[in-house]
């Protein structure tokens, strides 16, 4: 299938257009959140090491060369490799910072200064720039300036521990849940920032860390502790709080029934042929189902193995009672909902190899997101932002010559 080109599209409909950001960012947490103001229309530039680049160009799966795990966030982007600690390659980054709209980074904090990038100093010369940060831990506090990845902070936050089959046996979600979310958290403030921007003209210091991140979305669970004292615990597969809300056995496969109200319960408890038991005394309240939450899983799942798991599925989505299959990914990408919502985009990346790839979830004015560059090689656009800084061809090959950048040759020779 024919991809999008490598360059970038323009699109003067989108929400973000003309707004430039300088991406410092590395791993996860901050090319998310780049991934989706790329996809909303900015231009992004990502600043990468000369020595390798981002690290996650080196991390696993692979399709030949390409690291999958940096091309599933870099989409939209475009690519510098620079020495971040050369006086030259300090230099251009202050150049840079000052001729965009926001500047993001996740290094331990105080290391932005020392690249000669401190917010106070930047937004002295520009006032409107929008300086965000994500980092482990915050900004102050004992572990500021200590790593922190994903997994520790599931660990920190409480996270790990409501999840998996009891308490002697809690897991980490099945992907970087906290890094997603840090991204977006970090995406949000940066909208926030340049809404304000356009009242007052000032931009703002934005900044979240993964702790902080990861307790935010402990809802529920955390406020649980926090008014009655009681740790939560994991509950398998069954909803922390509601019942019956998780995985049933059927005939061949398990399913999903979420149940959030009593015509619901009412609803499901016909379907599944014992209407009596919506009124039974040990059932006939939400916070009684919750209480006798395990003898009311064995009285529906005797009740669900009489038949197959989809025909359960098609009944009780035609009742209106939220329900699903468990898929594996290959599942997942053959479901006509999935392939309605046309997820998938095409993207041809700079050495011409096809690469299929999930765009931003969102939709304006009921226009999905496009990808509009593919994620770029090392230093491929390097040529093309200096360029759009004034400098001369003779002044770009001086740097590349002495080492300060490094450019993808895509002369094909």
């Amino acid at each position: 299938m024919a991809g999008q080109s490598s360059k970038p599209a323009a699109d003067p409909a989108m929400p973000l257009t003309g707004i430039t950001v300088l991406d410092l960012t590395r791993a996860l947490a901050g090319p998310y959140a780049t991934a989706l103001l790329a996809d909303l229309g900015a231009t992004v530039t990502k600043v990468e090491s000369i020595k390798g680049g981002d690290s996650t160009r080196g991390w696993p799966p692979f399709e030949g060369d390409h690291s999958l795990y940096y091309d599933s966030t870099n989409r939209g982007k475009s690519s510098i490799a620079l020495d971040f600690y050369s006086a030259e390659g300090q230099a251009l980054l202050k150049r840079m910072a000052l001729a965009s709209d926001v500047v993001i980074e996740n290094f331990r904090p105080g290391v932005l200064a020392e690249l000669g990038l401190d917010p106070d100093i930047l937004r002295s010369e520009k006032p409107g720039l929008v300086v965000a940060s994500v980092s482990g831990f915050g900004a102050t506090g004992p572990l500021s300036q200590t790593a922190g990845l994903d997994q520790v902070a599931q660990g920190m936050s409480g996270l790990m521990s409501v999840t998996g089959k009891d308490a002697g046996n809690v897991y980490r979600v099945g992907i970087p849940v906290i890094d997603i979310i840090s991204g977006i958290f970090t995406a949000v403030g940066i909208l926030a920032s340049l809404v304000d921007r356009e009242r007052t003209g000032n931009g703002h210091t934005v900044s979240t860390s993964l702790l902080e991140a990861a307790l935010a979305i402990s809802v529920f669970q955390g406020q649980r502790f926090l008014s009655t004292g009681v740790v939560p615990e994991p509950q398998g597969n069954d909803h922390p709080v509601l019942a019956p809300y998780g995985v049933f056995a059927t005939a061949d496969i398990p399913v999903i029934i979420a149940v959030g109200n009593e015509k619901q319960w009412r609803d499901l408890c016909e379907l599944v042929g014992d209407a009596s038991l919506a009124d039974h005394p040990d059932l006939a309240t939400g916070k009684l189902r919750t209480e006798h939450r395990g003898e009311l899983k064995k009285r529906l799942e005797a009740l669900l193995v009489s038949r197959p798991g989809l025909e359960w599925v098609e009944a009780f989505r035609a009742a209106r009672i939220p329900t699903g299959p468990i898929y594996n990914y290959a599942q997942v990408f053959e479901d006509e909902q999935v392939k309605h919502l046309d997820m998938v985009k095409h993207v041809t990346r700079a050495d011409g190899s096809d690469l299929p790839l999930l765009r931003g979830p969102v939709s304006i004015d009921g226009r999905a997101l496009e990808i509009r560059k593919s994620p770029p090689a090392l230093g491929e656009d390097t040529r093309a932002v200096l360029d759009s800084l004034g400098l001369s061809e003779a002044q770009v090959q001086g740097l590349i010559d002495s080492g300060v950048v490094a450019a993808l040759d895509t002369s094909g020779g």
